[in-house]
């Protein structure tokens, strides 16, 4: 799995002319976008974690861009002006720790290239395709089918052409390695050495192999006449080849799963390994580290993962973290408070339900007097319950719950990564979720977030659950880098990908995006005549709890089914003496696509003769 791209970015661009005066030419726009982003954001959705740009000629313009992208950094390379492509590529070397790709940063290409060379078996590969006539070819000879021979820019110095240099390869560190000594040798006598003739160079100690699309979409652009190819001739191709791979666009405004991007839906799209490897452990343990760092310090607190949805976790945590000696005090006020109470009368554990309303807060003097009764020795409690959109004031409740000796159980299954939150202050000890919700994962994964002093305290417990116990799957884990049982290996890949793109994000612009959708909604529902169930400063900005039409002409299946005619996937509500829908604005949904749900909205509510 490549995980970091290095991006050589240094260069002056003159034969740009007055374009690269005042920007490098990795900044040139086509399509809106310029083509040094456009490069990042394919590389994001190719899996990449970390890219280093190597910069040089107004280095500013690359620095505001790692501080748009998280995952980017530069590294300077001073002598610029004098040097080439390889002394770039050498002050970013430091900070590559495995197989990278390697990019130019003036280049348009279309991504079909990143995923050919990501699935390529072989450590060191260059990218080639067959005829462009550019007019600045770098020219491929090949031995034995496909490996490097010789490269130049000269047809007549080879004996065959076997395709033209992309700019774009797959380097192992060691190649790097030997990539670097061989232009610290050079250097005096090449200052502007390119990095492609160092592979040249090093190819007769390592290997190199070409992966030949004949009739890749890319161009270099170095002048005037390459931008006008690039933005005629190239992007329109790239465009309509990518769009070809484009998966229909289905808007889920049910409260999960929920929609996902293309590239986390291509992410499962992998080559068959068994998860018994040591290469899957180390993705598993990146998953469980990383959906820790989500909403807690990793040092203090771990996660647990288990296949199955939202629900298997739940039960993981009712089922294997009350003691036989424990007391469970379960707030029930809505539908998912109620599966928890289900759980616990499963397994028989001691429980007492706390009956709140599923549409108001919750009466906290009440519920403390409930506390200070002493009973407890555990708080089960759902931090957004999904049957509404209410949101339950645990910032309040479990701080308090912590106050009488209280472990504290929540199901956050539908906020986890949707709002930014922090175990810690909150006072949460045990944490469930799932892989299909605000991560923008694909279902199959759920999980427990654990506080690891917690955690430990339930290795005494007896097992209730073979299966879905929380210690026994959480030790194995530790041990031996592996779960007890096998593990959905796609649907992790997937997750990892998500949790890039969260990443990415971050879940404070994530809470941004969801509030901008929620609030149109909102707006729409108040404009259109309608009421809403809940209290509005008490909803979630996540999921919204809408009242029927009163009229004998609606009906939730006729307006599903329009909604499902433009792209839209709505649920009924989840109270069965109130009649609601739901819609909820989680997932990898834009402003402009619920704007566009309200207008089917009110088309619906027109045709049914709604005032």
């Amino acid at each position: 799995m490549i995980k970091q791209a290095v991006i050589v970015a240094a260069g002056l661009g003159s034969r740009l002319k007055e374009k690269t005066v005042s920007k490098p030419k990795g900044f040139l726009e086509l399509g809106g976008i310029a083509i040094v982003e456009w490069s990042v954001q394919k590389l994001f959705a190719c899996g990449i974690e970390k890219i280093i740009i190597g910069t040089g000629y107004h280095a500013e313009a690359y620095d505001e861009l790692a501080k748009k992208y998280p995952a980017v950094q530069t590294a300077f390379s001073a002598d610029y002006e004098t040097t080439s492509s390889m002394a770039t590529l050498s002050v970013c070397a430091p900070y590559v720790s495995d197989d990278f790709l390697l990019l130019e940063s003036d280049l348009i290409y279309d991504s079909i290239g990143l995923t050919v060379l990501c699935n390529d078996i072989h450590e060191n590969v260059i990218l080639a395709s067959g005829a462009t006539n550019s007019g600045d070819e770098v020219y491929l000879a090949a031995a034995n089918g496909s490996l490097l021979e010789a490269l130049s820019k000269n047809k007549a110095e080879l004996t065959s052409v076997y395709g033209e240099l992309v700019g774009i390869s797959k380097i192992s560190p060691a190649f790097l390695a030997a990539m670097c000594a061989y232009y610290e040798k050079k250097r005096a006598e090449f200052p502007k050495l390119d990095y492609e003739h160092a592979i040249m160079a090093c190819a007769s100690s390592h290997p190199v192999f070409i992966r030949k699309i004949e009739y890749y979409a890319w161009r270099e652009i170095d002048d005037e006449s390459h931008l006008e190819m690039a933005r005629n001739e190239i992007l329109p191709r790239i465009q309509e080849n990518e769009s070809l791979r484009q998966i229909r666009r289905e808007v889920l405004l049910n409260p999960g799963p929920a929609t996902t991007s293309d590239s986390v839906k291509y992410a499962q799209v992998c080559a068959d390994i068994c998860p018994r490897e040591e290469e899957f452990g180390d993705v598993m343990k990146w998953v469980c580290r990383e959906l820790t760092a989500v909403v807690a310090d990793p040092s203090e607190y771990e996660t647990v993962f288990f296949g199955g949805s939202g629900t298997a976790a739940d039960e993981v945590m009712i089922s294997s973290c009350v003691p036989e000696a424990g007391h469970v005090l379960i707030v029930d006020n809505g539908s998912y408070g109620q599966r928890l109470a289900k759980i616990a009368s499963v397994y028989k554990i001691n429980h007492t339900v706390y009956k709140s309303s599923a549409y108001e807060k919750i009466d906290m003097s009440v519920l403390e007097n409930e506390f200070k009764t002493g009973k407890y020795t555990h708080l089960g409690i759902v931090y957004h319950e999904t049957t509404t959109g209410l949101l339950n004031p645990l910032d309040v409740i479990c701080p308090l719950a912590k106050k009488y000796n209280m472990v504290t159980i929540v199901d956050a299954v539908s906020i986890y990564a949707g709002m930014p939150m922090e175990l810690s202050k909150l006072g949460i000890d045990f944490m469930a979720s799932t892989s299909n919700k605000n991560i923008q994962g694909m279902a199959g994964v759920g999980f427990v977030i654990c506080k690891k002093s917690e955690l430990e305290k339930t290795k005494t417990i007896p097992m209730r659950n073979y299966y879905l116990n929380l210690y026994d799957q959480y030790a194995h884990f530790t041990k031996t880098g592996q779960t007890r049982f096998t593990p959905p290996v796609q649907t992790l890949y997937a997750l990892r990908q998500a949790i890039l793109e969260t990443k990415q994000e971050t879940v404070e612009k994530r809470w941004q995006r969801y509030t901008e959708c929620w609030r149109i909604l909102v707006d729409a529902v108040k404009k259109f005549n309608l009421k809403m169930l809940v209290k509005e400063e008490e909803q979630s900005h996540l999921i919204t709890a809408i009242f029927d039409p009163d009229t004998p002409k609606y009906t939730f299946e006729g307006l599903h089914d329009l909604a499902r005619q433009h792209g839209f996937t709505i649920y009924p509500g989840k109270l069965g003496n109130i009649n609601t829908f739901r819609i909820a604005n989680i997932g990898d949904i834009k402003p402009y696509e619920m704007k566009r749900f309200t207008e089917v909205l009110k088309s619906y509510l027109d045709s049914i003769g709604w005032k």
